[in-house]
């Protein structure tokens, strides 16, 4: 558990065989190995060295002499499938349709239900299950087609694929390894504080990054790979050596360096749109949000990293000869080579092109597409280097599908029939603005399991909740800086809960278990840091 941050596992140094889909790197020797999936050695699997991984299953000749490997049947996990499938039965008919929900809402409610139940037990891959879920909708004409992949459009689904496509220019170049190992040098005492010193770096960053998507995929996953692969950490058995660690911990911060800055955020502005429009602008808005988030967010941001270690804690701790071994790696790395200083240019114009894309029309997903363009007419990427980044398109599938579901729960009158339902229930019992603010936040935080995107939610509830809010009493500056606030905290509670938690899910790091009970018990806890901290801050600087 103490090796070297810079050191080489043995299953690192076996030439490893692809057993699940990803994208193509290069090893020392030279050999292609794939990058992005799970590796196991010719060795473990039982072959002897050198000779490949020989099919396991019966062989029979294909005519000419040759052996073919018989086909096997991968059916359905049958428990998990029952399970799965059981919770949407009791949503569809042990519970009554609500009130103002039609009867297609509340059966895309059912189908939306065993489909998260289902990547979260597993009877199938994500993306298969996720398919699966989208076929049901659309055989049983619960949605039409062009509905059900409505999303595949969406600007903020392509961000989050694109973000793939960039983190393997940052690897492939060798740039990824040449920062990581600056980072080692600079902060690789401990894996906590190479944590520590991400969060640091991207906090210095996220004032002018307004897409947290795009700074988590097109920057920090990129050096957390290279990171973790340099600990021969690699997505599957040897996760928790370090990948998984950071990985987690850089999503759960993500969310405090939102909040703390109004451009921090894609969706934080929407907020005070929202609040505008029901008769309540924001004076002098930036200045106003910092002032709010600065010290819950600083607050968040020491605790969130040591938090993530303690829940998920990484096998490698103490690394007290990183730094130095790192010095000495970049002494050998001499200086960047043309393919780095092509990926480098390319990954500043793209930046560039996300801070001022709002001032020149750009959205972030076009953004990235210049840059992946851009290297890809210089050599850094292929064609093939695309279509091999099967965790790129497996994220499409299912996060698309997820999108579109949610959407149109909307669109069914589900959400904002369960809003009312819920303001209805407040404004009867008659409470303190207290503790209607209190219920809401509550509320608002468990409804995020029904939706795929924080600017969706947003968007659906935030101007019902505001105005339960405010009619209860609360005083409007503080129910319009908190509702944004709480919508980037929850980002990292499920694998779909925002573009960030999709990417980094996506990268193999941890399982669907991990991301749940993580993302769950970090959710609340961002909740009664803001909550606690928060509210005596606001109250010495008279929000209320």
């Amino acid at each position: 558990s103490r090796a070297p941050l810079g050191g080489r596992s043995r299953l690192a140094r076996e030439r490893p065989i692809r057993t699940r889909s990803g994208a193509s790197r290069h090893d020392d020797t030279g050999k292609k190995q794939s990058f992005g999936g799970t590796f196991a050695s010719e060795r473990e699997l039982g072959c002897k060295p050198g000779a490949g991984v020989q099919p396991r299953a019966a062989a029979t000749a294909d005519g000419n002499g040759s052996e073919i490997a018989a086909p096997q049947l991968t059916p359905v996990k049958l428990v998990p499938f029952l399970v799965s499938i059981a919770f949407g039965l009791v949503v569809r008919f042990a519970i009554p349709v609500p009130a103002g929900v039609t009867p297609e809402g509340w059966q895309l409610l059912a189908i939306f239900v065993s489909t998260v139940a289902g990547l979260v037990i597993g009877p199938l891959p994500v993306g298969a299950w996720a398919f699966a879920g989208v076929t049901t909708a659309v055989a049983t004409k619960t949605l039409t087609f062009k509905a059900a992949f409505s999303a595949f459009s969406l600007d903020v689904i392509w961000l989050v694929v694109n973000a793939f496509f960039l983190a393997k220019g940052f690897v492939k170049s060798g740039l990824g390894d040449r920062v990581a190992t600056y980072f080692v040098k600079m902060f690789g005492k401990s894996s906590l504080g190479l944590s520590y010193g991400l969060t640091v770096s991207e906090g210095i960053l996220s004032p002018s990054m307004p897409s947290s998507t795009a700074r988590c995929g097109g920057i920090y996953l990129p050096i957390i790979v290279s990171l973790a692969k340099q600990a021969g950490s690699l997505p599957g058995k040897t996760a928790n050596k370090l990948g998984a660690f950071l990985a987690q911990a850089q999503l759960q911060t993500t969310a405090h360096l939102s909040s703390i800055s109004l451009t921090g955020a894609a969706q934080n502005t929407l907020g005070l749109v929202l609040a505008a429009n029901l008769g309540h602008p924001v004076a002098n808005p930036w200045i106003t949000w910092f002032k709010a988030g600065i010290v819950p967010g600083l607050a968040g941001l020491a605790l969130t990293p040591y938090i993530v270690y303690k829940l998920n804690p990484p096998e490698i701790k103490d690394t007290p000869d990183a730094p130095k071994v790192a010095a000495k790696k970049i002494e050998e790395m001499g200086p960047m080579k043309k393919i780095e200083w092509m990926v480098a240019g390319t990954m500043l114009l793209t930046m560039l092109l996300w801070i001022f894309g709002d001032k020149i029309g750009m959205a972030g997903a076009t953004a990235a597409m210049v840059g992946i363009t851009l290297q890809m007419l210089g050599g850094v990427l292929t064609w093939q280097d695309l279509l091999n980044e099967k965790g790129a398109w497996d994220t499409l599938i299912w996060f698309a599908v997820l999108v579109a579901m949610s959407a149109q729960l909307k669109e069914f009158g589900l959400i904002g029939a369960l809003s009312a339902k819920v303001n209805a229930g407040l404004t009867a019992m008659n409470l303190g603005w207290p503790a209607v603010f209190i219920s809401l936040h509550v509320a608002y935080f468990l409804l995020h399991y029904l939706f795929a995107s924080q600017t969706a939610q947003l968007a659906a509830l935030g101007s019902a909740f505001l105005a339960t809010m405010i009619g209860a009493g609360t005083p409007p500056i503080l129910a319009a800086l908190t509702i944004p606030f709480h919508t980037n905290l929850f980002g990292g509670m499920t694998h779909y809960a925002s573009g960030q938690s999709a990417v980094f899910y996506g990268s193999g790091y941890y399982d669907m278990g991990t991301t749940f009970k993580i993302g769950g018990i970090v959710g609340v806890t961002n909740l009664l840091i803001w909550g606690i901290v928060g509210g005596f801050w606001w109250k010495i600087i008279g929000l209320y």
